[in-house]
């Protein structure tokens, strides 16, 4: 229930005081700035940041929008786990700033805070790349909980699992790549015990979950990759499909969807967690080399080209081993693999 905030700060310490540190994981404080938040609201945060392990830097008196400023060096490095936004003085400013940090520092978590609690504008900051939206006067407990779930994010991030990740590409179409991951990883999963996700990257229509006869899901891989701010083992677990062998499945998008642009550090941030929690993660990749394939390959510990005895094919693995020459990736982590199908083995 949200409240007024009518106080000095010797009254805001006292209201606090029942705050405890048992919410937060222990270690290093998370470090937070601010973006034209109004004294009020600044005043709550100093408060809050006497009670639990949270370093205030910086309040911003003006939003930075300038095309050629650098938002690494404004926000300061490293970039801080949170940054809160306040979006009544300039709301078109505050949407500009809230895409370039969220592009520039994916793992800094960004609030929206603002007196309008409209859906519309909610949604607008979500798209933007905010991750909570608080509004005014913000509550305690809104705040706590909203550190709270940052902190446990980073907290998971201490995982154990440093899995080795594969990634699978096709000469073209019709080389059997989807059958062989589905296969591998039901394989690794069921006979061997390891813990193992498969990641469908095809921009649209892809058939992992397909032929692991799992046809029902909400949401795919590219949005998983558009939310990084947001990414714990609660928001990663509504992605997951789960296959009786034990394999875990992330899969592409049912229908055609409008291009996805997704940062290079959204990528890398994102395959940082699946490592995390994974021992194998293997990437289901499109035949079509497209900017976010490239970033998964530069990520990848494996490549493995797939490619049929077919003329076209094979010229096809000659024009992509070139490609992948040209991009600097290490030829010593790229195999190339012949499907002998059809009788053919």
């Amino acid at each position: 229930m949200s409240y007024r905030l009518e106080m000095n700060a010797m009254t805001a310490k006292d209201s606090l005081s029942s705050i405890s540190r048992e919410r937060f994981s222990p270690g290093e404080p998370l470090t937070l700035v601010g973006v034209c938040l109004d004294e009020d609201t600044w005043l709550l945060l100093k408060a809050f940041a006497e009670r639990a392990p949270l370093a205030l830097r910086e309040n911003f008196d003006k939003y930075q929008v300038a095309e050629n400023d650098s938002v690494a060096e404004w926000i300061g490095k490293p970039a801080p786990n949170i940054c809160l936004i306040d979006f009544d003085k300039d709301r078109r400013s505050a949407t500009i700033v809230a895409e370039k940090i969220h592009a520039s520092a994916p793992e800094t978590a960004i609030f929206a805070v603002s007196t309008h609690s409209q859906p519309e504008l909610i949604i607008q900051s979500m798209r933007s790349g905010c991750s909570e939206y608080l509004v005014k006067p913000i509550d305690r407990e809104q705040i706590l909980n909203a550190v709270a779930r940052v902190a446990g994010r980073r907290k998971e991030k201490k995982e154990t699992y440093k899995a080795q990740v594969i990634a699978f590409v096709g000469a073209k179409g019709g080389c059997g790549v989807t059958t062989l991951v589905t296969q591998l990883g039901a394989l690794l999963a069921k006979s061997y015990s390891r813990k193992t996700l498969i990641i469908d990257l095809h921009p649209d229509m892809g058939d992992a979950a397909l032929y692991l006869r799992l046809t029902k899901y909400n949401y795919h891989s590219f949005e998983l990759l558009e939310n990084t701010d947001r990414l714990d083992a609660e928001f990663l677990q509504s992605f997951i499909l789960q296959h009786s062998s034990g394999l875990d499945v992330i899969p592409a998008p049912e229908a055609v969807e409008p291009a996805h642009t997704i940062p290079s550090s959204a990528i890398g941030h994102t395959f940082d967690f699946l490592s995390s929690r994974y021992e194998f993660v293997l990437v289901d990749l499109p035949p079509v080399l497209t900017a976010e394939s490239l970033e998964v390959i530069r990520y990848c510990d494996q490549l493995y080209v797939i490619t049929i005895a077919e003329v076209a094919a094979v010229r096809n693995v000659v024009r992509q081993l070139d490609y992948f020459h040209r991009k600097e990736i290490s030829e010593d982590r790229i195999r190339v693999v012949l499907n002998l199908r059809n009788g053919l083995s």
